[in-house]
Order: structure tokens, then C-alpha cells, then sequence
């Protein structure tokens, strides 16, 4: 008996065996907090395609992997700019890998989830309440946030939202390839945590989901054939928490700098301007479409860091 194998099936399994992808580093603005420190890194590269399990919270369990918690928890100020980076393997950037950070074919969304957690460092992931602070997906050129995120060199950055409360907290980074997800289990969902003191901040407490329980495997951003001259996409889970109540739109990502500098993809940031004076140190200051303050606190200056954003620094 022979066995039939389409060149479309063996190009989507060889893909699929190569083109994973691990969030392994964290930058807080600008400064890189070590490799692999901070952050519960699996031994395993592979993705999550069943959303019901416990192991969409941070990529734990899959036996005989494991996702250990990291001896390291990363300060952060409310309001910064942090910066995720991604790579096909956990030795970071190799040369000539064509997988690195993602194979290309790997279209879809980035994503990143906070939660509060009593310890950052305790080993209990399950019942905690998560609220979005990022996402990027499909925009009118056709490009996606994975896209992007290659582009930059499997950097993304976004804003820690200035309100929320200080306390410890698991920063959930996600992205999820759609390549496959024409049926269900298709979508292959990518996600490490990062653990997290957030200092000064606020006392809002923003709406939260569950994990599982955000995403259905009928969700229009889980199940879709992105091969069917997609025109819009609707990224799964909440919609972005903003300290304004607004929804942050995503700028266009600046060109990607130096591989020893972190790409600066900032969104206009969720901090609350001062009632008096100009913006706070690490708020935004200018850009395209923006209304708010163009002056800083002293001893800050704005400045560009492309035509949508100028920040406080």
C-alpha cells in the first residue's frame, strides 16, 4: 500500500517541526534584564493548540516538558516601555536560521496579558485574572503583528499601563500562528511568563478573563483561514485595557535597529496625564493623531522616536 503524501502536507508538517518559537528575554526601557532570566522558559519550543487546557496560562505541563519558574523577579515601573523578544531556539539569534524568530509562514497576532499574583515566583498558575495590555494583528497592507515581530527581529514593546495597582504579576506574552487554523485544533498558540514587581502605578482595577476560558476553539480569531483573501481579523480574547478608557490603536513599527538595541514599537502609552505641568517621565509627548500633552515634567525632554510617538525621557 502506497502512501500519499501532498507536497502541500509534507511543506505544512516541515514547517510546522521547524518554526517554533520561545520568548526568552525581557527588556525594561531599553535595558535587557538578562537572557532567560525573569521568565518561566519551557524545554520545549512547540506550540498549544488545545485552548480548554491549563497549559495556554504560561505554556506549563506538557509532559515530559516542563516550564520552570525562574529564581528571578524583574522590577518595573508603572508606565514603562517593556520589550519582549522571541527566538526559534533557546541560544537566541543563530546565524543563517530561517526560522529565527519565526518561520514566515507563521502568520498571526501578538498578544501580552498581565495578572496580579500574590508571588511572582510561586509555582500555582491556575485562577488567576488576566487583563490585555497589547495586541497587534492584521492591518489594511495585509501585514501582521508576527510579521512585524520578525521584522524587528523578534522584538515587540509596549507599555505597562501606569494605573494598575503595584504588586507582583506574570506578564503573559503571546503569539498564535494561524497558518493552520482553517479547522480546529489549527491555531498553534505560543506563550511564555515573565515575573514581574510593578512599582507606583495606580488603584484601578481593570476587567479581567481566565485562562482557559478566554479563547473558544469557534473563536473567529482561532479558527479562520487566513488563505481566503482575509480582509480583517478579529484577535481573540478582550479588548486592550487602557487607564483612558480608550482603546490604544498600534503605531507602524519603526525600522529594526542594531540587534544589541530592542526595537522600540511603543503604543500610545495608558498613562494618565498630571493634572498640572507637562507629561511624566516615560509618557507620551507627540505624534501623529496625538492631543495630549507635547511638554515634559521636569528634567525630561520629548523625544521622537518616529512620526506617532515622541516620548518623556
Amino acid at each position: 500500500m502506497k502512501l500519499a503524501i501532498s507536497f502541500a502536507s509534507l511543506l505544512f508538517f516541515t514547517q510546522a517541526a521547524v518554526a517554533h518559537t520561545i520568548f526568552q528575554e525581557l527588556y525594561v526601557n531599553g535595558v535587557s534584564q538578562g537572557h532567560q532570566q525573569g521568565i518561566r522558559v519551557p524545554d520545549y519550543d512547540g506550540p498549544i493548540t488545545d485552548v480548554t487546557s491549563n497549559d495556554v496560562i504560561c505554556n506549563g505541563g506538557i509532559n515530559p516538558y516542563h516550564t520552570p519558574v525562574s529564581t528571578k523577579v524583574i522590577t518595573v515601573a508603572a508606565g514603562s516601555q517593556v520589550t519582549t523578544e522571541w527566538h526559534h531556539t533557546l541560544s537566541g539569534a543563530a546565524p543563517g536560521d530561517t526560522a529565527d524568530p519565526i518561520d514566515p509562514s507563521h502568520k498571526g497576532p501578538v498578544i501580552a496579558y498581565l495578572a496580579k499574583i500574590p508571588s511572582a515566583t510561586q509555582s500555582s498558575v491556575t485562577g488567576l485574572k488576566w487583563f490585555k495590555i497589547y495586541q497587534d494583528g492584521l492591518d489594511s497592507a495585509g501585514k501582521w503583528g508576527i510579521d512585524r515581530l520578525i521584522t524587528n527581529k523578534g522584538k515587540v514593546s509596549f507599555n505597562i499601563p501606569s494605573c494598575i495597582a503595584p504588586g507582583d504579576y506574570l506578564l503573559r506574552a503571546e503569539l498564535i500562528a494561524l497558518h493552520g487554523a482553517s479547522s480546529y485544533p489549527g491555531a498553534q498558540l505560543y506563550m511564555e511568563c515573565a515575573q514581574l514587581t510593578i512599582t507606583g502605578g495606580g488603584s484601578t482595577s481593570p476587567a479581567t478573563v481566565s485562562f482557559p476560558g478566554a479563547y473558544s476553539g469557534s473563536d473567529p480569531g482561532i479558527k479562520v483561514n487566513i488563505y481566503s483573501n482575509l480582509r480583517s481579523y478579529t484577535i481573540p480574547g478582550p479588548p486592550v485595557f487602557s487607564c483612558t478608557g480608550g482603546q490604544p490603536s498600534n503605531p507602524p513599527p519603526p525600522p529594526p535597529g542594531p540587534t544589541t538595541t530592542p526595537a522600540s514599537t511603543p503604543l500610545p502609552p495608558v498613562t494618565t496625564q498630571p493634572s498640572t505641568g507637562g507629561a511624566a517621565h516615560y509618557a507620551q509627548c507627540g505624534g501623529i493623531g496625538w492631543a495630549g500633552a507635547t511638554s515634559c515634567q521636569s528634567p525630561y525632554t520629548c523625544m521622537k522616536s518616529n512620526d506617532y510617538y515622541s516620548q518623556c525621557l
